[in-house]
């Protein structure tokens, strides 16, 4: 058992911490800002006229993207759903929405498949090897595909590290349904409430309060005092105020 310190809040008895990773891990706004309006042009090329409500819809502000928007926080799934109700709105049938979403979605995600994965946040990996030696057990939960977090973990060579890599692979189960964080505590062979998440989102600290964590740090890098992150126990600025008390 682990006590961590942060901003003035001690966590005590901690067995492990459960990071997300786009905008907490990952510096991946500027990839996610390109993979969106890829989309929406994608759809738009099919149903001319959805694609700037699309990219308005999925949080997309000039060069930058709304960090509690749809694209930021939302499941692949999720933002594929959102983008096929824009198309029924033109007049199309669900079942084809759906699938010409889809297919931009693909046709997008294709193009992608070969850039770079997104850098860390500077000093992230000096929080994840202290917190580890410490006797730790790490994971990553994130909204984005199990597949997509098993690719930055292996770029990034963190798997000496990282004890989990889940993502979300079902459209039944999103964050922040509390059902997810319980499974990657299973995983990892923890308790809950000895478990921190750690997260930049509403939704990641309302999934691990109502799964019985035994604490949420929110994180906004650069900006701690940003309205979304209210409800965590506390919120930080940076990675490395995560840090280890003193026995």
């Amino acid at each position: 058992m682990v006590t961590i310190k942060c901003r003035g809040i001690t966590f005590s008895n901690i067995e492990a911490v459960i990071f997300d990773k786009d905008g907490t891990l990952e510096d991946s706004q500027e990839f996610l800002r390109l993979l969106g309006i890829k989309r929406s042009r994608l759809a738009d090329a099919q149903i001319p006229g959805v694609g700037e409500p699309l990219q308005m819809a999925f949080g997309i502000e000039g060069g930058s993207i709304d960090p509690t928007g749809l694209l930021a926080v939302g499941s692949r799934r999720e933002n594929e759903i959102v983008a096929a109700g824009y198309i029924a709105e033109t007049g199309r049938g669900w079942l084809e929405s759906l699938s010409i979403a889809g297919r931009a979605f693909d046709e997008a995600d294709e193009m992608f498949k070969n850039a770079a994965t997104s850098p860390m946040f500077v000093g992230s990996l000096e929080v994840l090897k202290n917190l580890s030696e410490a006797g730790l057990k790490l994971g990553i939960l994130s909204a984005a595909t199990t597949a997509a977090v098993q690719k930055f973990v292996k770029t990034h060579e963190l798997s000496a590290w990282i004890q989990l890599e889940m993502g979300v692979d079902s459209a039944e189960l999103n964050k922040p349904d509390p059902r997810l964080f319980l499974q990657a505590c299973e995983q990892l062979g923890v308790n809950p409430a000895a478990t921190l998440m750690v997260g930049d989102s509403t939704g990641d600290i309302q999934m691990g309060k109502n799964a019985g964590a035994a604490g949420c740090i929110g994180i906004c890098w650069g900006n701690a005092g940003v309205n979304h992150l209210e409800k965590a126990d506390v919120a930080i600025a940076s990675l490395d105020e995560i840090t280890i008390a003193a026995e």
